[in-house]
């Protein structure tokens, strides 16, 4: 039954069990409520506002744009931001990934690769093809449009559209700390965790198997989860044996939020397809891409037919293509990826202060991605019983304090767990840090005191 905290309003809320505070300014790292109340924006809306709230440099172009051309379709029409900004998210992204297909959000990305996979095949091998299906993971998150969703590995957000959705093989995810092989180092776990793609491979049949989707580190699902380097250098291995495309999805992670352009880059690898959102118009504008390797471009586009069969009213906005290329040039000006990797380092030193408290469990992360995941028994990583509702009152409790966290659960069965992904604005100070960190400890201590653990 619902609760009903919601504003009585016009608005169909995500959820009208909880209150909405409202926001009436932001500026840098900081949310200000209606009654004056600052909090700490700890997880960027979803890992979003990677250059902060209020920047009004951004606010002056976009005024710019907006009089000089907001919308073209790409039917018919380029614009020049559209290709600067192709330009410069190709000069960003790994290796031969040259070529970007804009739209407006990271399910229409990894959507968007899913029928680009799809579509290579046919170009290359002939309509008969039977290399269709996407190998994905439990524990992942790739969206909430049919498509995506059908990628995602979240139980709970699949289950009551699982009638409508494609049943995607899926394999475990590189999730050490509960690994089911039980394996006691983070390499073992990314060497089963590889193999399990090989296995799946041939269990399906090479033949039938378009693409595998991973992202490099897990947001929502998991938070802050990232395998040991042998992992993709073992994926792309098995994914070049069995002509299988590699997609990586750095919707969450990609734009310096773990202290490189992008993670992959940490790996030392170039997927076929790269997906990229939220940090790219950095909460300013909707903004996604998908970018294709030359392979994949040239067989659709240049030995092909020459159509890409796919296409969305805002697709290549060049309102947004200024946008996201405005942010990439302050990023760029400012050192704000180099900023993320210093203040990475240093936050993670500061977090594993935090595993004195009973109820932490485990902290992840690589960069400004961090998560942890909250027990009820260190020793036996029992979870909370989901009545417990244990990240709800650290949310709550973290927000007295004036921090903004990002909650979630069930990543130890598709219902139990408890973890909170913490992702900061990249232009956050060293200072702002120890607030941060202050704040979080305060509404940790002040639940497990709630909680009598």
């Amino acid at each position: 039954m619902s609760l009903n905290k919601a504003p009585k309003n016009n608005v169909f809320y995500r959820s009208q069990n909880w209150h909405y505070p409202k926001i009436v300014r932001g500026e840098g790292i900081y949310l200000y409520d209606e009654n004056g109340k600052r909090y700490i924006d700890g997880c960027s809306g979803s890992s979003v506002v990677n250059i902060g709230h209020g920047n009004k440099e951004i606010a002056q172009f976009a005024k710019e744009q907006i009089e000089r051309v907001a919308f073209t379709h790409l039917s018919r029409w380029t614009v020049d931001t559209i290709e600067e900004c192709a330009a410069k998210v190709a000069e960003w992204a790994p290796g031969d990934l040259n070529h970007v297909y804009f739209v407006s959000d990271g399910s229409d990305t990894t959507e968007t690769a899913m029928k680009m996979a799809r579509q290579y095949f046919v170009e290359r091998d002939g309509q008969n093809t039977s290399k269709w299906k996407v190998i994905t993971k439990w524990n992942s998150f790739h969206g909430n449009s049919l498509g995506s969703l059908s990628m995602t590995g979240i139980p709970g957000r699949r289950k009551p559209y699982d009638p409508m959705l494609i049943q995607f093989p899926k394999i475990p995810q590189f999730y050490h700390y509960r690994n089911p092989w039980g394996c006691e180092t983070e390499e073992e776990t990314a060497i089963k965790a590889a193999e399990a793609l090989e296995y799946e491979i041939l269990r399906q049949g090479p033949q039938n198997v378009a693409a595998f989707i991973t992202e490099p580190v897990v947001g929502s699902a998991a938070p802050g989860v990232n395998p040991h380097p042998i992992y993709f250098k073992m994926v792309r291995e098995i994914c070049d044996k069995y002509d299988v495309l590699l997609i990586v999805d750095e919707v969450m992670a990609g734009f310096g939020r773990t202290g490189t352009k992008f993670a992959i880059d940490q790996y030392n690898i170039v997927p076929d397809i790269l997906c990229c959102a939220k940090g790219m118009g950095a909460g300013y504008t909707p903004i996604g891409a998908t970018v294709a390797s030359e392979k994949i471009f040239n067989t659709i586009m240049v030995e092909g037919s020459g159509e890409f069969v796919h296409g969305h009213t805002y697709a290549s906005n060049p309102l947004s293509c200024g946008i996201a290329l405005k942010v990439m040039e302050i990023m760029e000006r400012e050192n704000i990826v180099e900023n993320a990797k210093n203040q990475g380092e240093y936050f993670k030193e500061r977090l594993q202060e935090l595993y004195k408290y009973p109820i932490v469990g485990d902290i992840r992360g690589r960069g400004l991605m961090n998560g942890i995941e909250f027990v009820k028994d260190k020793e036996t990583k029992e979870p909370f019983a989901v009545g417990d509702k244990v990240k709800n009152i650290l949310t709550v409790n973290c927000l007295e304090e004036g921090l903004v966290i990002y909650p979630g659960g069930g990543a130890v069965d598709g219902v139990r767990g408890d973890h909170v992904l913490l992702t900061p604005p990249l232009t956050i100070t060293r200072e702002e840090v120890d607030s941060y960190f202050d704040a979080l400890e305060k509404g940790i201590q002040k639940t497990v005191e709630m909680i009598n653990v």
